[in-house]
């Protein structure tokens, strides 16, 4: 249902070369990415008192098709067998084909590759959650990678010490590092709620045709400065339902990788004031054609997730303390939804003051909004 290896060559022809670095300091660039990793574990640990699971090496340093390609491989681990099973469910019942079998398998796998592509440039760097199972069962279960070409140019571009920029980012991916390989449920969690918002999309003919048209509409409406992107599009009502329990979570990882990054930040990154401060220009900055991609792609919801996860992060930690705050870490019913991640003192009453936790329903992993109490013993209720 979809070409992995169209996915991946597509991808590497299409991203752009990185920036012009000399052999000598290309390889200073990936030593020390290496270095200050392994230095990033020990401040990451020491201030959120998690303590990881499973050995965690150096950083693994990838160019800009070494990302396309570990990211079709993350791809294949999550989606390939649930995209096997809807295939053989379409061949035994004879029903309307899904989305990713009516536009073929090749073309499927050229778009894949071409929005990695335009992400490659980009990111620098990532905790992979999911890699290829491991025949010896010795390898970690997930990897941190990071771009060396993009770090380089982005310190380059906002005019930074190198150093520093590079151990500030090393603090983030880090962060995600120690979030997952210390919380043994979380990679799985994670994993079951992206299979089923994948084996909810089956839609027949004549709905997909109206999805397009929305989707035509989606781009005109953002070319012309205004709200919307493909993500939402392309959801069911049970998508969405599905799609918030995801943003939820990685709203309070990518929020917590932001609040450590700046707080530890002071410490050991002298310039972290002015790297933040640039950082986020650049974050805003970008020029027309850049803000109306990244808004299709649902990009700029994710610089949303880095503002409220921060801010909840800083909230609770400034009530309650980071011991209480990691109880987020403890179960999928310790989680914060996204009304509780906008309204923190929700979570900390439910979870820090509560007598004890509501038993989760059955099916979804995480406490319904509707039967999560507050302090007093009165209902949350939805947004």
């Amino acid at each position: 249902m979809i070409d992995w290896d169209v996915a991946v060559n597509t991808g590497i022809r299409l991203v752009r070369p990185g920036p012009q670095v000399d052999l000598a300091d290309a390889r200073q660039a990936v030593a020390q990415l290496r270095e200050l990793s392994v230095t990033a574990q020990g401040h990451v640990r020491e201030f959120t008192g998690m303590q990881p699971l499973e050995p965690a090496g150096p950083a693994v340093i990838v160019d800009r098709p070494g990302w396309i390609k570990a990211n079709v491989e993350g791809f294949r681990v999550v989606l390939e067998p649930m995209l096997d099973r809807l295939g053989a469910e379409k061949l035994g019942n004879n029903t309307a084909t899904s989305i990713t079998s009516a536009v073929g398998s090749r073309v499927t796998g050229v778009q894949l590759g071409a929005v990695l592509s335009y992400l490659a440039g980009r990111v620098l760097g990532q905790y992979e959650l999911f890699l290829p199972p491991d025949p010896d069962g010795t390898a970690p279960t997930g990897r941190l990678t990071l771009v060396a070409p993009n770090i380089v140019h982005t310190e380059r571009e906002l005019d930074v010490d190198p150093r520093d920029f590079r151990l500030w980012v090393c603090l983030h991916e880090e962060t995600h590092r120690t979030q997952f390989t210390s919380t043994p449920w979380l990679r799985e969690y994670v994993q079951k709620q992206m299979q089923e918002l994948l084996l909810a999309s089956n839609v027949d003919a004549a709905e997909f045709l109206d999805r397009l048209r929305a989707a035509g509409e989606a781009v005109a409406e953002v070319v012309r400065g205004g709200e919307g992107n493909l993500i939402e599009v392309f959801q069911s009502e049970e998508q969405s339902e599905i799609l918030d329990r995801i943003t939820a979570v990685m709203t309070l990882a990518e929020g917590h990788g932001d609040y450590v990054m700046d707080a530890v930040g002071p410490e050991v990154v002298p310039s972290v004031a002015r790297i933040r401060r640039r950082f986020q220009r650049r974050r805003e900055g970008a020029n027309r054609i850049d803000k109306i991609i990244r808004q299709l792609l649902g990009l700029d919801l994710k610089m949303k997730q880095y503002e409220e996860g921060a801010a909840f992060v800083r909230t609770v930690v400034t009530q309650v303390g980071m011991a209480d705050f990691n109880r987020v870490w403890e179960s999928p019913e310790t989680l914060p939804t996204m009304k509780e991640i906008r309204a923190p003192e929700l979570w900390i009453n439910r979870v820090v003051r509560a007598g004890e936790l509501p038993v989760a329903p059955e099916g979804n992993g995480q406490v319904a909004p509707s039967e999560r109490s507050g302090e007093n013993g009165e209902s949350t209720g939805e947004e």
